[in-house]
């Protein structure tokens, strides 16, 4: 054959079947591939590419002819991320296997799970607190219950309820996974503990197992629900559901409940008492608004839910929405067994438990429990003996002020933060709410430490840049406008109307001047005052704490145990712990865990020490005297509020730090009361009552140990001698005015000054004080402060006019007038002040230096200087 001839290819065409043939391997040598050999080679592989699955079949069917492949198509192979996807196949699989797990579980569960008897918390036991010293302080051992017919219960009352904690209740079933998945979730994310039980489950976790939060005991809740309900109509868990559940009060039961608050049987409660008692179930303890008057915000906001849910149910018209008001409940009516001061702390231990989320509400309720309390008892001995014989003894039934006295105390240990004892009223049993943990009160001038303190803290200086320190000098003018304040105008008053002109820090604390504080606060910053206040153990939501330069005075209404918290910082050289009332909590024999009581600085040590160093000098000669009667190293602040409805002492020694304030307030309806006439003065103050009391109680509760003098490092300047008063750095300079003012001011000041105080005060002196110790006041005040004024005057003016007018005054307007005025008035004011009005009396001379406390004109407290109080 030629190279131009080639063969033609085979035509496809109808072949008949092939029979096999078995290849005859005997034969020596390879055998060409022939069209059947090449066919079934060039099939397999094009088979092989053709895909995993399809390849062989492939490769067969086309290797039978050495044609293309037929037969089944062959997927391509999985890649990347693919491959680690199951199949459809695989996943019915796995949803089919997990569906009947679960059906066999609920089955298994249901079958295995029984309702079982009543158990013990149904019929709670008592719990027992204990003294630090291990003897029995009280029990609440008394369970106060009263089963009722679901029939007995007003339907608007049993609606009301739904509408608080259940409002498809009759319609759900015993269990809602919805709402048990979302509460799971609000948990797990974050948003606070969520609860997905409905009124069954509630009910079965009440009356059928326990309170305690673990698995087991919710797989039990729901498959006792479900039987329960399949077993029980609607109307009998209802019932069960108001008979267990726990409304505060030591009230188990909606009767109980109704006793409590109301003193009526249920049937007669109303819609509106029906919502509050409803309301409780939240959080019986924090929303009593007897017990936590602070907290009536938050009650009225669940009230009102209550009732706009009814509304929205149609279970309530909205016109008699519309006119129902909040019902107020009655007092607390407490069992004997709680009389005195016993139930006060057992009430301020279990608020300690449950706020701190040691115990919740209704576990602590079931009983149980030991409670080893922080609370020294012949301290609290010593603080009930100084109440009363400062104040409970001289109460009389003749005055009506005295009707209205109240008195609230704690005291706490400042290197450990433990509440070593407390005052909460008369008498628990007649006089329910705690006058130490109430914050319904104005602190007062028991504020403005913490002023100063945040001063330090931040290195503040006053509006022309001066450092403050204890020796700062500022104007005490009464009702001056504070300068640098961008907010309304605002010039507070000092007590009394006292103007004190230009004085230093030391004695604007000592005297407690509104004028200077306020300045203070806003060169300060006052929301850096806030936060040094809460700094020091304020709560951050204390009510009515203003952003403003009114925060000084003391418009904040903390209790007494807070005030106690932040003094106690002081003392502790600005470190601060969260106080404890707790040393254990055991039953059944296991201890429960408790918060950690490390503390940390909470302010800088020369902050607080500095702020310590002022406080000695108010209880060595401002307005604190009274407590030197303590007989030890002691610092503090008095405060009084607005309209005089309390008067406070906060002090403390290194080691320990008490609050006290006297309050007034109705017996009958709560309201606040001045206190005008109580105990036969005039005047409530905190150097009084409150200090006499400090001053008994720490000299007894210490009784037996050794004093100890303060350990202080003072801030930079605080030691330095102080530097006569400067010109009002506040007054705004106008033109030809400032060498007339300055020099004449200056000048005149200074001599009127030197020879006011001099001529004034010494006679001011010795007859003010001879003649106020026989005469009082009149006398004294009268020669002392004419003879220092006219001294002070006639000097200050004559200098003040001479030099600041005529020879530097320059224009008319600026020299002439404005000297001679700048001059009278600085040596008129320096001259009446020091000679006359404040040092002229001894007993009763004087409205301040001498009338106040007794000084008289020889201590010359109001500008003496003040040296190192640090050892």
């Amino acid at each position: 054959m030629s190279d131009d001839e080639q063969p033609e290819p085979p035509r496809p065409g109808p072949e008949g079947p092939r029979k096999w043939t078995p290849r005859d391997l005997s034969a020596s040598g390879p055998t060409p591939p022939g069209p059947t050999e090449a066919g079934a080679t060039a099939g397999a592989e094009r088979g092989a590419a053709a895909g995993s699955d399809g390849g062989v079949e492939g490769g067969a069917a086309a290797g039978s002819d050495g044609g293309p492949a037929r037969g089944k198509k062959g997927r391509p192979p999985r890649t990347g991320w693919r491959r680690f996807v199951p199949r459809w196949r695989v996943v019915l699989g796995l949803f089919l296997f997990c569906a009947l797990l679960l059906i066999g579980g609920f089955i298994a569960g249901y079958m295995l799970v029984s309702i079982p008897a009543a158990n013990a918390g149904a019929t709670a036991q008592s719990n027992v607190f204990l003294y630090a010293d291990g003897t029995q302080l009280a029990s609440d051992g008394e369970i106060n219950r009263e089963n009722v017919q679901l029939a007995q219960i007003p339907l608007t009352v049993q609606r009301a309820v739904l509408a608080a904690e259940d409002r498809d209740f009759y319609s759900e079933r015993a269990v809602d996974p919805k709402a048990m998945i979302r509460a799971a979730w609000n948990t797990l994310t974050g948003k606070g503990t969520q609860g997905g039980s409905t009124i069954t489950q509630q009910y079965v976790k009440n009356y059928y197992l326990g309170q305690e939060q673990t698995v087991t005991r919710k797989v039990k809740e729901f498959f006792i629900a479900i039987k329960l309900n399949r077993e029980e109509t609607k109307e009998d868990i209802l019932a069960g559901y108001l008979n267990t559940s726990y409304f505060g009060r030591n009230a188990y039961g909606i009767q109980a409940a109704s006793q409590a608050y109301y003193g009526k049987d249920v049937e007669k409660l109303t819609t509106a008492e029906g919502a509050y008692l409803a309301s409780l179930l939240n959080s019986p303890s924090a929303y009593d608004v007897i017990a936590h008057p602070q907290n009536k915000p938050r009650v009225l906001a669940r009230w009102n839910y209550v009732l706009d849910g009814m509304v929205k149910k149609k279970w309530l018209g909205a016109s008699e929405r519309a006119a129902t008001t909040f019902p107020v409940p009655g007092k607390a009516k407490p069992r004997a067994g709680l009389a005195g001061q016993r139930g006060y702390l057992v009430e301020a231990v279990k608020d300690y438990l449950t706020s701190n989320k040691i115990i919740d509400d209704n576990t602590l309720a079931t009983g149980g429990y030991r409670i080893t309390t922080t609370i020294q008892r012949d301290k609290q001995d010593a603080f009930v003996k100084a109440v009363d014989d400062r104040v409970n003894s001289k109460l009389s039934s003749v005055r009506k002020a005295d009707r209205n006295v109240r008195v609230g105390g704690a005291s706490i240990d400042p290197a450990t933060g433990k509440v070593l004892a407390m005052y909460g009223g008369v008498d628990y049993t007649r006089q329910y709410v705690n006058n130490a943990t109430r914050r319904d009160f104005q602190v007062g001038s028991t504020f403005k430490p913490f002023v100063f303190t945040s001063a330090v803290a931040n290195g503040s200086t006053t509006q022309d840049g001066r450092p403050i320190t204890p020796n700062t000098v500022y104007d005490g003018t009464n009702k001056r406008p504070v300068q640098g304040w961008k907010g309304a105008p605002y010039g507070p008053a000092n007590e009394d109307d006292i103007s004190y002109g230009q004085i230093t820090v030391r004695t604007a604390t000592d005297k407690s001047v509104n004028a200077v504080y306020a300045q203070m606060a806003v060169d300060v910053g006052p929301a850096k005052v806030k936060q040094t206040a809460i700094d020091l153990g304020l709560p951050a939501d204390t009510p009515d704490m203003p952003n403003g330069p009114s925060t000084a005075l003391g418009t904040a209404t903390a209790s007494v145990l807070d005030m106690t918290q932040a003094y106690a910082t002081l003392a502790g050289h600005g470190r601060h712990g969260t106080y404890t009332m707790v040393e254990s909590v055991i039953k059944d024999g296991e201890k429960t865990d408790l918060p950690s009581e490390d503390a940390e600085q909470a302010v800088p040590r020369e902050a607080a020490d500095t702020t310590t160093s002022m406080l000695q000098s108010v209880v060595d000669g401002g307005t604190g005297t009274a407590a030197q009667a303590s007989g030890r190293p002691s610092a503090g602040k008095t405060g009084t509020a607005e309209q005089d409805k309390a008067a406070w002492f906060a002090g403390y020694t290194p080691d320990l730090a008490t609050v006290v304030a006297v309050m007034g307030a109705d017996p009958d309806t709560a309201v606040q009361q001045p206190l005008y006439g109580a105990l036969g003065l005039p005047r409530m103050n905190g150097g009084g009552p409150p200090a006499q009391i400090w001053a008994q109680y720490t000299k007894g509760a210490l009784r037996g140990s050794e004093a100890k003098d303060f350990d202080l490092e003072l801030q930079e300047g605080a030691t330095a001698p102080v530097e006569p008063p400067t010109p009002n750095p506040f007054q705004s300079p106008t033109p030809g005015r400032d060498q007339g003012q300055t020099q004449g001011q200056d000048q005149g000041q200074t001599q009127g000054q030197s020879q006011g105080r001099t001529g004034g005060r010494d006679q001011g002196q010795t007859q003010g004080q001879n003649q106020g110790q026989t005469g009082g006041r009149s006398q004294g005040q009268t020669q002392g402060q004419n003879q220092g004024r006219t001294q002070g005057q006639d000097q200050g003016q004559t200098q003040g006019q001479t030099q600041g007018g005529a020879d530097n005054g320059g224009p008319v307007n600026g020299g002439q007038n404005q000297g001679p005025t700048q001059g009278q008035t600085a040596g008129q004011d320096q001259g009446q002040t020091q000679g006359g009005q404040t040092q002229g009396g001894a007993d009763n001379g004087g409205t301040e230096g001498g009338g106040t406390d007794g000084l008289g004109g020889a201590t010359g407290l109001a500008e003496r200087p003040r040296g190192s109080r640090s050892p």
